[in-house]
């Protein structure tokens, strides 16, 4: 889950993620916009378990920066799970909770520091001044005594939704899943990535036998068991399919998670937008999260050499928050897999491309669908 923090400049913010934090997580300064870019803490809360806080750089700053601050404090809503929304009488303080009203966001409202006008003014009353100056002693808020019911709040506030397993009704308990895990150059160096080791994690809950193997192993491993149930990595979909017996269920760890965090009907329609695809078209790569790119790349290599194979179409890809406001210019979006990324902004991204009138589909099912084998994939 992700709890973002949004107020305006200077309004408590930090001092508030720090106090639930329990350290400083935040720099805490009387000066306005002390924070520039969003701040994350992934932490574990009572009653909540494990999420992230988002302290933002808030809005209402009249600097040279406001404008880029308040920018990166909006791309924040997109993966917003539940908000936190200190109010402080600035007057963006209720555009800024319809905003987060009207992307479907769970709003938690926490009375912050109140915002002092340019006119020298709190909350409608004046001012001390002195010799014609407004003078103003401000302290930090101290919000050690609402940081329990603060929590408590934002856990009910949070999204009820029915349990989703990954693997869906693919699998039953005693089942053996084959997992297909390349180890190449874009492989972290000694471990494996997140979606597989989730994955891996379920099928022993659920109390199936799960088996590694990497596409090299993939045939010794066949000679040892018959899985019931084969998921690989999406970039080598076409070779296990060739190599596994015609009639094994296969699917890939993408498409697991395409299902899980985002609407599949919607990916798997999007993907027919490839067929439709002429020379001169612009194709959205769009990544959660952001990284190096290697040369192996599957989102940056190998998916738009697939693409240009069909249609001498243009590529252009966007990183982590780097989302385009205006879609307009593109025939398609194929989006990551979003391990490291909230189901809240694959939802909005999809919602962004429907609005839009652009087809928008995910990894797994752009390789399938490039590879002829979409209609042998099965679906959890």
């Amino acid at each position: 889950m992700q709890i973002s923090f949004f107020g305006a400049t200077n309004s408590g913010k930090s001092t508030l993620v720090n106090a639930i934090a329990g350290q400083q997580v935040s720099l805490v300064s009387e000066l306005p916009g002390t924070t520039t870019d969003p701040v994350r803490k992934r932490i574990e809360l009572p009653g909540i378990g494990p999420c992230t806080l988002v302290d933002t750089a808030g809005y209402g700053d009249e600097g040279a920066l406001g404008a880029e601050r308040e920018r990166l404090t909006r791309a924040v809503i997109d993966s917003t799970d539940v908000a936190v929304l200190l109010r402080s009488g600035h007057p963006s303080d209720p555009i800024w909770e319809s905003l987060l009203h009207k992307a479907a966001i769970p709003v938690v409202a926490v009375e912050g520091h109140p915002v002092i006008s340019s006119e020298g003014e709190v909350e409608g009353h004046p001012v001390i001044s002195s010799e014609g100056e407004a003078e103003v002693e401000r302290s930090q808020p101290d919000f050690s005594s609402t940081v329990e019911m603060t929590i408590r709040r934002i856990a009910e506030a949070l999204p009820r939704e029915e349990e989703r397993f990954l693997t869906g009704s693919l699998v039953k308990p005693g089942d053996t899943v084959l997992l297909v895990m390349p180890q190449d150059s874009e492989a972290p160096k000694g471990r494996i990535i997140l979606p597989q080791v989730q994955v891996i994690r379920e099928l022993l809950d659920r109390g199936c036998v799960p088996v590694c193997c990497t596409p090299a192993s993939l045939p010794g491993a066949l000679q040892n068991i018959t899985p019931n149930l084969v998921i690989t990595d999406s970039q080598v979909f076409k070779l296990v399919n060739e190599t596994i017996p015609s009639g094994t269920p296969l699917t890939s760890f993408s498409i697991l998670l395409a299902a899980a965090k985002g609407d599949i009907s919607t990916f798997i329609e999007g993907a027919k937008a490839i067929d439709t695809l002429r020379p001169g078209n612009r194709v959205l790569i769009a990544e959660a999260c952001t990284h190096v790119p290697d040369t192996e790349d599957i989102g940056r290599v190998k998916i738009p050499a697939l693409l240009r194979r069909r249609a001498d179409v243009g590529v252009d890809i966007a990183a982590g928050n780097d989302f385009p406001e205006d879609l307009s210019p593109y025939s398609l979006i194929v989006h990551c897999g979003a391990c490291v990324a909230t189901s809240a902004l694959v939802r909005s991204r999809t919602r962004k491309a429907l609005l839009a009138g652009v087809p928008i589909t995910n990894y797994g099912i752009a390789l399938a669908k490039l590879q002829g084998i979409l209609d042998r994939v099965v679906l959890p």
